[in-house]
């Protein structure tokens, strides 16, 4: 039996519950499908021992206090937590588990965070001079608070040498994976996917929004309902001219009122939707690029190249041997 992979989760009150007991699920998991070999022993580390209620309501069990932690850790992953404000969630900086943090991290052979707990890496000096993501919601904030840490508010996570941070809420999920796959290789992580029912396993240089998740929300019930059209009929005629008679407005006061609507022209959404259609197909299929082209309405693989330049500076087949899934 090797030596255990012992992770160190840091609990508080507050804390965000599925930042917690989602990356203790999938190292428990790893467990599982390797009858124990995978090595996990996870521990919930917070101020004193003994329950902590969360964002939830729902109480944990803190195994550990902090004092008792010691420098035999392995993994240590930090959550955290936020204060709703009337302007929008704002992280929470808990001096006493920074400290922690900060004694506890040099003896660690990595550390992570999720979701907000980027904030309480950058308050412990762990990010300077790194790229790091957080939760978008206070990416911002984290960038104001710490200038010396590069904030990419993009990606699912991010890896910087032995710190990795992650932008939260389900991507616990993703960069959990990632770290056993880095211990365990991908077929394990793969297999933990499968068990959790994870559609595929994102890597780290996703975005954390969907082009339905990142428009601008819109006030028109016609404009919206238009956009789920869109999504769902990428291969149709998506021309301004055919969607303007869709509408039954006129195409330049239809170009108008879908620009104020969405904030973007009707021929980038387009765009942006039919790339997106696109990466999930590389992503979980070994479809030809001509059918791909086809199927998300691109005509062909010339234009597919084209828009991805534009849109995530690659080739379709450089994405497609950077994030196919395998299964």
């Amino acid at each position: 039996m090797p030596l255990p992979h012992r992770v160190v989760i840091a609990v508080f009150p507050d804390v965000d519950l599925l930042d917690v007991t989602g990356p203790a699920e999938v190292f428990a998991l790893a467990n599982r499908e390797t009858g124990g070999r995978a090595g996990y022993e996870v521990r919930l580390a917070g101020p004193e021992a003994g329950p902590v209620v969360t964002s939830a309501g729902v109480r944990l069990l803190a195994d550990l206090a902090f004092a008792e932690v010691g420098a035999a850790v392995d993994t240590l992953l930090v959550p955290g937590a936020v204060d709703l404000r009337s302007d929008g969630p704002v992280a929470r900086v808990d001096n006493t588990v920074v400290e922690w943090v900060k004694a506890t991290a040099p003896h660690a052979r990595r550390i992570a965070s999720v979701c907000v707990g980027a904030h309480l890496l950058a308050a412990a000096g762990l990010l300077d001079g790194r790229r790091a993501t957080t939760h978008w919601s206070t990416a911002a904030q984290l960038a104001a608070e710490h200038p010396q840490v590069r904030v990419d508010a993009d990606p699912i996570f991010v890896r910087s040498g032995r710190v990795w941070t992650g932008a939260g809420i389900s991507t616990c999920m993703d960069l959990t994976l990632a770290l056993v796959a880095e211990d365990h290789g991908e077929e394990l992580a793969l297999a933990v996917a499968r068990q959790l029912v994870v559609y595929l396993r994102r890597q780290g240089g996703q975005s954390q929004f969907s082009v339905p998740l990142s428009r601008t929300p819109v006030a028109r019930r016609d404009i919206d309902e238009l956009c789920v059209f869109i999504t769902e009929h990428l291969d149709d005629d998506l021309s301004a001219t055919a969607l303007a008679g869709r509408m039954c407005l006129s195409e330049r006061h239809f170009a108008r009122v879908f620009r104020q609507e969405t904030g973007t022209s009707l021929a980038a959404y387009v765009e942006a939707a039919r790339v997106e259609a696109a990466r999930r197909l590389l992503e979980a299929t070994d479809q030809p690029l001509e059918q791909i082209a086809a199927t998300v309405g691109m005509g062909s693989v010339e234009t597919l190249h084209r828009a991805f330049r534009k849109q995530i500076s690659t080739t379709p087949a450089a994405y497609r041997r950077r994030f196919r899934t395998t299964v």
